[in-house]
């Protein structure tokens, strides 16, 4: 019984799992689509080496504010953050309900949701 209690003892009611972000390069890989208030959406293609933290972006046409900037990306503590060919900062992103949500350095809300394909 007492093991039991213990058990209880680590997950008091209440609490609430984290939520699942992509824990490795391998789940970040793919096709992205960047959307922004009042902006029109684009894609981007994370890129990356099995294993990593980081990886390569390479956005498609039409990015709003200065995401066709976009060469990196990288996961730090459960954030997701977007910089340009000098490492400067575009934006820094969290994961929730199976997207990201954040905001470009210059304050504009950003989302980034994996495309989905469909069978062809």
């Amino acid at each position: 019984m007492i093991l039991a209690l213990a058990g209880c003892a680590s997950n008091p009611f209440g609490d609430a799992a984290p939520p699942a972000t992509p824990a490795s390069a391998a789940e970040m890989a793919g096709r992205w689509i960047l959307a922004a208030p009042n902006a029109p959406t684009c894609g981007m293609n994370f890129g990356s080496a099995p294993g990593a933290q980081q990886g390569s972006v390479v956005p498609e046409g039409g990015c709003p504010g200065n995401f066709f900037t976009s060469r990196h990306w990288r996961l730090d503590q459960g954030m997701l953050a977007i910089e340009d060919e000098d490492n400067q900062p575009l934006a820094k992103l969290t994961f929730a309900g199976g997207r990201f949500d954040g905001h470009a350095t210059d304050g504009m809300a950003v989302t980034l949701t994996r495309q989905i394909l469909g069978p062809t």
